[in-house]
């Protein structure tokens, strides 16, 4: 891999660009002075269609012009801007810094919107309508594309509006979700739990502990098996937030509901994640949209 990271790419790429430039110029001389074969009447002899004859006659001036402020316009911006290999530019332009400045320029000018909402609590923000308003926009360009428009989600992406939360639903743990994401992982179980048969027992265990429809005989079978999960979602079965593990007693069912999917669940596990927002929001921007979040799922405070 050092091959493709030393000078010589440098070089050949500044040197393939700046040839390339110069023979564009070459090519404009060479046709400029060259002499074709031609007959007394200035004609190639070269005729299409019967009567249609092509001439030998010299490039308009105001093309040629044209071409050649082309040519020094690469040059100068060359010299201005990153073009030859890895040579920066006189100005020392970086898309990089151009975004970083936009950024910056943006941030200044939204600053005021926010200034109003920085010493109030998330709680509070919930029950103010402009708060909200900007609540529900930053939610709709930055959250929706998971969660929905609406906010409820959809299988394997969690319903924000139902007050089921795997890390928390507090007001401060909702903004450390947003600021800095998560990443949750079930392993799959099923060299833990057993044969094929003592999964099916325990995914018919694990849908009783919600009331939902289950073998009673397969979910005794499958109790003792559960000893295997009770590591993350507590012998009882109503998951551990600190770990992001979901409560089974509650009938929601993050990734799909019934016997076959809680086998798949156990026996090919999940991952999931959330990526963190603080790289697209600053904190004001976070401060608020964890306030419209939190007020999704809960009275606002006023």
């Amino acid at each position: 891999m050092s091959d493709f990271t030393s000078d010589f790419w440098h070089y050949y790429v500044a040197g393939l660009t700046l040839v390339s430039i110069v023979a564009c110029l070459i090519l404009l001389w060479i046709s400029g002075t060259t002499k074709a074969a031609t007959h007394a009447d200035n004609t190639t002899g070269h005729v299409w269609d019967g009567d249609l004859q092509e001439m030998n006659n010299p490039l308009p001036k105001w093309w040629v012009y044209l071409f050649v402020i082309t040519v020094v316009f690469s040059l100068a911006y060359g010299v201005l801007y990153p073009m030859f290999g890895k040579y920066q530019g006189v100005l020392g332009w970086t898309s990089r810094g151009q975004h970083t400045a936009e950024v910056e320029k943006m941030q200044q000018a939204i600053a005021p919107i926010y200034a109003k909402f920085n010493d109030m609590k998330p709680e509070d923000l919930a029950g103010d309508a402009q708060a909200m308003a900007i609540g529900e926009r930053l939610f709709m360009n930055n959250c929706a594309q998971c969660h929905g428009s609406d906010a409820r989600g959809a299988r394997s992406f969690p319903n924000l509006t139902d007050g089921d939360w795997l890390w928390g639903g507090d007001a401060q743990t909702i903004k450390t979700t947003i600021t800095e994401g998560r990443m949750g992982v079930m392993p799959p179980m099923a060299a833990a739990v057993g044969s094929a048969e003592d999964v099916r027992n325990l995914a018919h265990y694990v849908l009783s502990l919600s009331g939902s429809p289950s073998d009673s005989i397969r979910a005794a079978l499958g109790k003792d098996k559960f000893g295997a999960c009770a590591a993350c979602h507590g012998m009882d079965g109503k998951g551990n937030t600190a770990l992001g593990a979901p409560n089974l007693t509650d009938g929601i069912w993050l990734h799909g509901w019934g016997e076959e999917a809680v086998i798949r669940a156990i026996n090919n596990g999940f991952t999931n994640q959330m990526p963190a927002q603080n790289a697209l929001l600053n904190e004001a921007q976070i401060h608020v949209l964890s306030g419209y979040v939190w007020g999704l799922s809960n009275r606002p405070a006023n």
